[in-house]
């Protein structure tokens, strides 16, 4: 197995996670903010997708898939379309409200798709190239497709953390 394989792998894994958060979910603990201030789940699956496709369309050139199929429109938050989630205050964080929690499921897919094909056109090589040089030492492509992944992961993570607090709730393993 080479290293783009074990990327494509764990690209995958934030859209099962997100599946079975969201497995039943009810609209009201979809959105719940605990204390009126802390991100609700359906904000931390539509960040970990925001922001996966944004660093994953800069690196690959091309246009987030929030713009390219759509989910601006499907999603009609009231938001700015660049929004993606990174410095969102409490009032931010619930103006994202989504009717269907399958619209959270669809974009995660969709993103990971991308990243995954992304991927599958680099070379082993290409994971080496040096794409940000304001960091020290700098990040190579690799490293932040790792990054993305990792975020991607956290996030679904307190998501799933949340549903057991806010419903009683747990993956079953």
């Amino acid at each position: 197995m080479d290293a783009r394989d074990v990327l494509i792998d764990a690209a995958g894994r934030p859209v099962d996670s997100a599946r079975q958060v969201l497995d039943g979910l009810d609209g009201d603990t979809l959105h719940r903010m605990p204390d009126d201030r802390h991100s609700s789940i359906a904000w931390l699956l539509w960040h970990a997708a925001r922001q996966a496709d944004v660093q994953v369309a800069e690196l690959a050139g091309t246009q987030e898939v929030w713009r390219a199929a759509g989910f601006i429109g499907r999603f009609a938050l009231d938001r700015p379309d660049d929004a993606m989630g990174f410095g969102d205050s409490p009032e931010d964080v619930a103006k994202v409200r989504v009717d269907d929690p399958g619209l959270l499921t669809a974009y995660l897919e969709a993103v990971f798709e991308a990243t995954t094909t992304y991927v599958r056109g680099l070379t082993e090589a290409d994971l080496d190239d040096i794409v940000d040089r304001r960091w020290d030492p700098p990040v190579t492509r690799g490293v932040r497709l790792v990054s993305v992944i990792d975020d991607a992961v956290a996030h679904i993570a307190q998501a799933q953390y949340l549903r057991g607090l806010l419903a009683d709730w747990s993956i079953g393993y």
